[in-house]
């Protein structure tokens, strides 16, 4: 009779430490995901019309996504899962470059805004940049010259 109530006891606990359900008050940590490029404003905002193709990478990081049947775009996609309470934010941001491996214009929900207009959110989360419309004095940075090991490697044939 005490060897029965024993593995009784013991039966329960096994099947109480085999349920899934938690009690309402624990809960378990879920941790935010975070994927992708993270761009701000700021990033956007060094960009300028003409810039290199290494210009781009080197302001806004390599990019996640480059397709090889539109070898002149570049995507940029961000994607963050909150674990406490489930909601996903998706940013997509696009740059697009000429034959001459130029920047052309930029698209997505990043806005490129002016120093004064960051209090102003754009109301259309996906919305295309004329990189055009920059004033005129603003010109694209100067392509780096290469340092003391770029034309060591260089004049040796490397």
């Amino acid at each position: 009779m005490k060897g029965s109530r024993i593995a009784m006891i013991v039966f329960l606990v096994a099947m109480l430490g085999a349920c899934s359900w938690v009690p309402r008050p624990i809960r378990e940590y879920k941790i935010d995901i975070q994927q992708g490029n993270v761009l701000t404003q700021d990033m956007v905002a060094q960009l300028r019309p003409g810039l290199s193709r290494d210009q781009v990478r080197f302001i806004l990081g390599t990019p996640v996504l480059t397709d090889m049947f539109h070898g002149n775009r570049w995507d940029y996609v961000y994607r963050l899962q909150k674990g406490s309470t489930g909601e996903v934010e998706l940013r997509q941001f696009s740059t697009f470059f000429d034959d001459d491996d130029r920047l052309v214009r930029v698209g997505g929900d990043v806005a490129a805004m002016q120093s004064g207009d960051a209090s102003t959110v754009p109301d259309n989360r996906m919305r295309e940049i004329d990189l055009g419309s920059v004033p005129e004095g603003t010109a694209a940075p100067p392509i780096e010259e290469k340092g003391f090991f770029g034309r060591m490697t260089e004049s040796l044939g490397f």
